[in-house]
């Protein structure tokens, strides 16, 4: 055999990996790995960008996003967003509270009561999530695509006082306080819901104003005998009636009362 037979490279056999396909196969891990932490950081940029805080800890935004589903079973539910909305829970009772207090110095206990009721609500809490677009950040374990976003809108509200115990903690009240007047200063001053029922709201104005009880008066009834509409009109002395429709006289009456309300400027009795 010839001295120079040492010098022949003899091929690989079939599965096996040379020193540089090896090496390459690790750079290409690498790159991926970097691409995908730099990936996941620009979405949790993004993400503290809608929400309008940068979090020192980022653990608590994520725990704050994570469904008891997602655990393993080694985690305690505490791991899960469960504990910190019963924080921002109370944390948005208060702040909504001194919102409360100091735009509407009229009102008394009883409205501000009913106004911050209707601004706690899970209902509300979830309008908020929703506009911060938080319902696909949430994180569930293997659930059905359905069920996952039947679960998604379910705790969506939930979600939202989590977030706001995630940001209590991280930034302390004033950025908690920012969050929650940021996105509750507008429903504040729009509420959804009456305060109160419009006849009761009419007749307290008008007995504020020294007028007697309204007296509501039927107009009109038209309509087959099983489906009714009525057309009532409420009447005060020296002012202009004002009429309203409805598929009982009740609601006809409440209709017309919200009506004048409306026309009179009366507030607590309306959404405006």
């Amino acid at each position: 055999m010839s001295d120079d037979a040492s010098d022949i490279t003899t091929p690989l056999a079939s599965g096996e990996a040379g020193p540089q396909t090896e090496a390459g196969g690790k750079a290409v891990e690498k790159k991926k790995r970097t691409r995908a932490k730099s990936g996941s950081k620009a979405a949790a940029a993004a993400l503290e960008a809608r929400i309008g805080h940068q979090f020192a800890d980022g653990a608590l935004l994520v725990t704050a996003l994570t469904h008891v589903s997602a655990l393993k079973p080694t985690r305690k539910r505490g791991d899960s967003y469960q504990r910190l909305e019963f924080l921002g829970d109370h944390v948005l009772g208060l702040i909504v509270s001194d919102m409360l207090f100091r735009a509407f110095p009229n009102a008394d206990e009883g409205e501000l009561s009913k106004r911050l009721a209707d601004l706690v609500r899970k209902e509300s809490c979830a309008d908020v999530a929703k506009s911060l677009g938080l319902l696909d950040d949430i994180k569930l374990g293997a659930v059905g695509a359905g069920a996952g976003a039947r679960l998604r809108k379910s705790v969506l509200g939930d979600i939202c006082e989590a977030v706001i115990g995630a940001v209590f903690l991280d930034g302390g009240y004033k950025a908690a306080a920012e969050f929650v007047e940021r996105n509750w200063s507008e429903r504040m001053h729009k509420l959804r819901r009456p305060l109160r029922d419009p006849k009761t709201t009419l007749q307290e104005w008008a007995q504020g104003k020294g007028l007697p009880t309204p007296i509501y008066r039927e107009v009109e009834r038209t309509g087959p005998h099983h489906d009714p509409q009525f057309r009532i009109a409420v009447e005060l002395p020296g002012l202009e009636s004002a009429e309203g429709m409805g598929g009982s006289k009740r609601a006809a009456e409440k209709a017309a009362a919200s009506a004048m309300i409306a026309r009179e400027g009366v507030g607590g009795g309306s959404n405006e």
